[in-house]
């Protein structure tokens, strides 16, 4: 097989492209990238420009690429399956990427800043950074919110914005619940049910007790 994919099963951009990889059963190799290592750090920094998870290397082509919404765009176009993640509509497309941005930016960017406050900083910076995070994280909700009013996934058919949104979501509700909000609990539940989301939430099991916030984790993700 000419794919393999360099990330780790807790990292929430690997899971964005795994969801991906698995809704149309694209074949592929997976290669455990162990974050702890020098030399998988070493690795990453040949693949990536900032050594980040995930790497794509598709030997047929002879390409490597970074940045998770750049590897479901270029699977899209080389490696298409029976379910196109982005819409064949420009304007349509345009759309998709705006609220795979949303996710990206707006919750799970937003959510890793809880993380690494726990991780890395001092707890009285801890105190300070997570209330105002948490404050930025409601503004988010109630905007993913007002959009899957009316809508089974965020932008026309489950694409690459729903991609994105798994581990946003999975990760941030962990954190920060966002119960209050119908539309999009309700979401996060269709998305639960989908075969490839199972599957990669399956596959992080083992690893969630490596998360700075294991006590948090529900006991149906265990």
């Amino acid at each position: 097989m000419s794919l393999t994919l360099y990330g780790h099963p807790l990292a929430a951009y690997c899971h964005k492209v795994l969801v991906a990889l698995y809704e149309n059963g694209t074949d592929f190799t997976f290669r455990h990238v162990d974050p702890s290592q020098q030399s998988e750090r070493d690795l990453m920094l040949t693949l990536t420009p900032m050594g980040k998870m995930p790497a794509l290397e598709d030997q047929a082509r002879g390409e490597t690429l970074a940045e998770s919404s750049i590897l479901i765009e270029y699977l899209d176009r080389h490696h298409p399956g029976p379910h196109p993640l982005l819409p064949r509509d420009p304007d349509k497309a345009l759309t998709a990427r705006l609220w795979d941005r949303f996710c990206d930016i707006h919750i799970a960017n937003t959510m890793q800043q809880i993380v690494d406050a726990r991780l890395f900083m001092a707890k009285e910076a801890e105190a300070y950074v997570t209330p105002y995070t948490t404050s930025q994280l409601d503004r988010a909700y109630r905007a993913a919110d007002r959009q899957l009013q009316d809508r089974d996934w965020l932008a026309g058919d489950f694409s690459i914005a729903d991609c994105a949104a798994v581990p946003a979501l999975f990760y941030a509700g962990i954190l920060h619940p966002f119960d209050a909000h119908p539309n999009l609990s309700a979401y996060f539940e269709r998305l639960l049910t989908r075969p490839s989301v199972i599957r990669v939430l399956d596959e992080a099991k083992p690893w969630l007790v490596y998360f700075p916030f294991p006590e948090r984790v529900p006991a149906r993700f265990l």
